[in-house]
């Protein structure tokens, strides 16, 4: 099933018809989920991919033989895509480990009164957008990107596939307190540092590890060994599929990479927008690679986390 020019509205919010169709998208809200689930909830190109192979590490306590083995599709399948049935049938992992982009307000009622470890992984938006705009260029199932400001508007006004970045954060992070079961955990925590990270996944997980295994996590899970793992770069999607001569699916994952794309003025209408739109949120980002040292530097000093 091809649909690389499909695509699918539901709720309205676009989604890639080579992925999705209605009857997927519906099932998904209706999924039982059980209590044991870990669910991986994340807007596009937020570090999804990165917090799938924490995961499958921190599961497997160190040991990369599936990470090394089995498609990371397969090992935290989407559960919004036509393929989630079929994969379910086929990799049975204990316990299961799911992936979504779904935003809360649809996928919210599914997960009320489950016991299900959720672990929602976001990304300051600038750099979302820009990784975006890349994945576009070589994934042949979106439609191709114009201009980075005019993809940056769109991106802005909520009119790309997936929905509004606003919408999908404030959502999910506006469970916090309510939620007992939800972890909030940046991609810049991971970037910053990743020893940490694994630590506070571990914990939420109930997967205590020993210091050598979480030293065994890391050194499998920073970027330059995802990026040469084949099961984790996409790498084995069919040229039809992905462009990989375009570029890749990994390209730096760094923090920052922003300042690449933006001029000062894009800049400035995207800060008005985005005050404007998270005015009333609390949450804190790193913009730049730059603020690592200082961020390192106060590790020690105890302070109230408003990102988590």
């Amino acid at each position: 099933m091809a649909r690389l020019d499909v695509a699918e509205t539901f709720h309205g919010i676009l989604f890639p018809g080579h992925l999705h169709t209605q009857d997927s998208l519906q099932l998904a809200l209706k999924f039982p989920f059980q209590d044991t689930d870990i669910v991986i909830v994340s807007y596009p190109k937020s570090g999804t991919t990165w917090m799938q192979e924490i995961v499958t590490f921190i599961s497997s306590r160190g040991d990369p033989h599936v990470s090394q083995t089995v498609p990371n599709w397969a090992r935290a399948p989407w559960l919004e895509q036509i393929y989630f049935p079929a994969i379910q049938a086929t990799y049975n992992s204990t316990p299961r480990v799911i992936t979504t982009h779904l935003p809360h307000h649809l996928l919210g009622p599914a997960l009320q009164g489950s016991k299900a470890k959720v672990i929602y992984v976001s990304r300051n938006p600038k750099d979302v957008v820009v990784s975006f705009f890349h994945f576009h260029k070589i994934a042949n199932f979106f439609p191709e990107a114009d201009s980075f400001p005019e993809f940056l508007n769109r991106f802005l006004e909520g009119k790309l596939h997936y929905g509004s970045w606003f919408d999908h954060i404030k959502g999910w992070t506006g469970q916090i307190g309510t939620m007992n079961n939800l972890l909030h955990i940046t991609y810049e925590d991971m970037s910053l540092d990743l020893h940490g990270a694994i630590q506070k996944v571990s914990s939420h997980l109930e997967i205590p590890l020993l210091e050598e295994e979480v030293s065994n996590c890391v050194k499998h899970c920073i970027f330059s060994s995802m990026k040469d793992n084949k099961m984790a770069n996409y790498t084995l999607i069919d040229e039809e599929i992905i462009n990989h001569g375009k570029g890749s699916f990994m390209r730096n994952g760094k923090i920052g990479d922003w300042k690449n794309m933006f001029t000062e003025e894009l800049n400035q209408y995207f800060q008005s927008i985005f005050e404007a739109k998270m005015k009333d949120c609390t949450l804190e980002y790193v913009w730049e690679e730059q603020q690592k040292e200082e961020t390192q530097a106060n590790e020690q000093i105890p302070r109230k986390n408003t990102a988590l």
